[in-house]
């Protein structure tokens, strides 16, 4: 999906109403705009993100796009430069199905579900940050906070739970995933290239 129609919709979609985006494999992802805000987000910003599997609905959150990811990397570690660019990618604002086209066919032993479902959350969720978030960041953009642990989550070789429990407890990530590309770090360099991150 593209990132600019998709914020479109966002933006467009009044106060107590839902629209469904995304509806295949048995999963649809539909985004709510709650009469109340959620946390200390503005009303007029706030929007919720759902995922519907048969007859479960929930709000999935970050740590389920981080898992996944982890889990796919773990059960084909010859993906993981391909995972890291295509979720880059996503981060860039590039179109989020086109992104992960060439993973698509690919076979993966562990994952939470389908690639094109973790592409428009991530996407979703980098939306949610470039729209709601307001707050004084160490990061700049502030969504390299949420991108930096997407490619500390595929990269790293710390035990899964390792990697949740810093996430959960609002650790930043490693500063390797980010601080060339922050604005706010004393390392800050304009043009890097692809993954310039890895070892």
């Amino acid at each position: 999906m593209e990132y600019s129609d998709l914020l479109y919709e966002i933006k467009s979609l009044k106060i107590g109403n839902s629209i469904s985006i995304f509806n295949e494999y048995g999963v649809e992802i539909f985004i709510s705009r709650p009469e109340k805000a959620f946390k200390d987000y503005k009303l007029e910003k706030n929007f919720q993100v759902f995922i519907k599997e048969g007859e479960r609905t929930f709000r999935p959150n970050h740590l389920r796009v981080m898992l996944d990811l982890n889990l796919r990397v773990r059960s084909r570690p010859d993906l993981k430069n391909d995972l890291l660019n295509s979720f880059d990618d996503i981060y860039y604002r590039k179109n989020s199905i086109v992104s992960i086209q060439n993973l698509e066919s690919e076979k993966f032993e562990h994952f939470l579900n389908p690639i094109k479902v973790i592409a428009i959350l991530s996407q979703l969720f980098i939306i949610e940050q470039d729209f709601n978030y307001d707050r004084e960041s160490n990061f700049e953009p502030p969504t390299l906070f949420y991108q930096g642990w997407i490619r500390q989550f595929i990269d790293n070789t710390k035990e899964i739970d390792n990697l949740a429990m810093s996430l959960c407890n609002r650790q930043p990530p490693s500063a390797k995933y980010t601080n060339l590309e922050n604005k706010k770090s004393k390392k800050f360099i304009e043009q890097l290239p692809r993954l310039w991150y890895l070892d």
